[in-house]
């Protein structure tokens, strides 16, 4: 498995999404351990400590949880949460430059919500 070193995502947050795509895809479930920080190192022949500070922004984010000794496990809010962080964050950005390129392109605002209301109509 690879990660993609030639982006401007840092390989960590590439670590952490990983995680966090195996959570939504129900490969790592509720209260189920995680690969450890040299299991992900083997896995993607990083850095033992790129793949610690991954799996520590999960825990932060309260999608992981650590038990002494034992090691990372998923939280039961966990999809729920990277979900909801996902539409947050990508709706947004992807809204954002929605707006910016219609404003490039003159583009009213009734225009622009008539070619939303069109695509979704189109999606059904």
């Amino acid at each position: 498995m690879n990660l993609n070193a030639d982006t401007t995502k840092p390989i960590y947050i590439q670590v952490a999404e990983w995680i966090e795509n195996e959570i939504i895809a129900d490969r790592f479930l509720s209260d189920e351990k995680v690969h450890s920080q040299y299991q992900l190192a083997d896995l993607f022949n990083i850095n033992p400590a790129t793949a610690a500070k991954g799996l520590t922004i999960l825990v932060e984010e309260q999608i992981l949880y650590k038990r002494r000794g034992l090691g990372m496990f998923v939280t039961p809010e966990a999809k729920t949460k990277i979900l909801e962080k996902r539409r947050s964050e990508t709706l947004t950005r992807m809204a954002m430059e929605l707006v910016l390129e219609a404003r490039r392109l003159s583009v009213s605002e009734e225009e622009l919500i008539y070619l939303i209301k069109k695509c979704e109509g189109e999606l059904q």
